[in-house]
């Protein structure tokens, strides 16, 4: 269980300045997005974000991986006791999960994808990647919506469909990039298809029309998630759906420029240029007007952990209702303020 949102900020102006520039230098489709949120989730977001970003280079940047995540989760340890280390990701991740009662187990599920990633992982199925894509992206999703102070199961389902199409353009877009560092993310199934050696691939990665076919049903999947995601972004807070509704166009974007190169991601890097970007701002300011009806869609199977950990973090935080949970209660706020004294 959380702890009680803390009685002081845990983090500084100064951390927060700091924060806002990891996410100005490592990623300008997520900052320009998050320019559009209020400035509460704004800073909310670039914490999250600064966070997941120190996680991911722990854990990219050495040979021992295994100590890497050790270290991580020992400063989970940290941030969910309200003690964060003196950095200050730490600190801003801690006030945020702290004060919107973010469950646990997705900065856990986050870094347990980052660990994949350093073991050099392949992924048999699309199943498979979902189940990847999902803890290095559907768990940000996920707390993007929780820092918007929407916890239903339906909207953090479609939170995850959207992260995961983010991920899979990405994949899409830097196959090439990707094989270099010794890395293949496309679903092993697909390429046996298309008659494609893996380990050939990651010797000599070049572009073929098979490996076009691959990347083209892979942004087709990415598509469909994104088209699910959109119930869901109506949702949101009327002030937060511009940012969301351009980082989806933003993203979905890439993948129309790597169609335009041929589905070619090993010759040639796919970019949006800055005219465009703004079209698609004011594309998605128009769009969060609207308001579509919400499917049927439950939450892929491979996402399901993430729904499920928010809704007993938030049966966690909902107030006492029995005699006894009340009593419960009482005997948990004397012992805070006990050990407050």
């Amino acid at each position: 269980m959380l702890p009680s949102s803390p009685e002081r900020s845990l983090v500084s102006p100064a951390d927060l300045a700091q924060c806002r520039q990891m996410i100005r230098d490592g990623s300008k489709t997520f900052y320009t997005a998050s320019l559009l949120l209020p400035q509460r989730v704004c800073d909310a977001a670039r914490s999250l974000y600064a966070f997941c970003r120190v996680a991911d280079d722990l854990v990219d940047r050495t040979t021992d991986s295994r100590t890497a995540v050790d270290q991580l989760l020992g400063r989970l340890d940290r941030i969910y006791r309200g003690d964060p280390e003196d950095q200050p990701a730490d600190r801003a991740f801690a006030d945020v999960a702290l004060r919107f009662a973010i469950p646990r187990e997705i900065p856990e599920a986050l870094i347990e994808g980052f660990a994949w990633d350093a073991s050099g992982r392949r992924y048999d199925s699309l199943s498979d990647l979902h189940a990847y894509a999902v803890r290095v992206a559907g768990t940000v999703g996920a707390m993007m919506s929780l820092v918007m102070q929407v916890r239903e199961p339906y909207a953090i389902a479609r939170a995850c469909d959207l992260g995961i199409a983010m991920q899979l353009t990405n994949i899409a877009r830097d196959v090439g990039e990707d094989a270099r560092n010794g890395r293949l993310y496309l679903p092993q199934e697909w390429l046996a298809l298309e008659g494609i050696d893996p380990d050939g691939l990651l010797r000599a990665p070049r572009p073929s029309p098979a490996l076009a076919r691959v990347i083209a049903r892979l942004l087709a999947e990415a598509d469909v998630l994104y088209a699910r995601s959109l119930t869901g972004i109506a949702l949101l807070p009327a002030g937060c759906r511009p940012s969301i509704h351009a980082a989806r166009r933003l993203y979905a974007e890439i993948g129309r420029a790597v169609e335009r190169n041929g589905h070619d991601s090993i010759g040639r890097r796919a970019t949006v240029s800055t005219p465009r970007k703004l079209q698609l701002v004011a594309a998605a300011l128009a769009a969060s007007a609207s308001r579509p009806p919400r499917s049927g869609l439950a939450a892929l199977p491979e996402a399901q952990f993430l729904v499920d950990a928010v809704g007993r973090a938030g049966e966690a935080q909902r107030p006492p209702r029995t005699l006894d949970e009340r009593a419960q209660w009482l005997t948990d706020l004397f012992t805070r303020l006990e050990r407050q004294r």
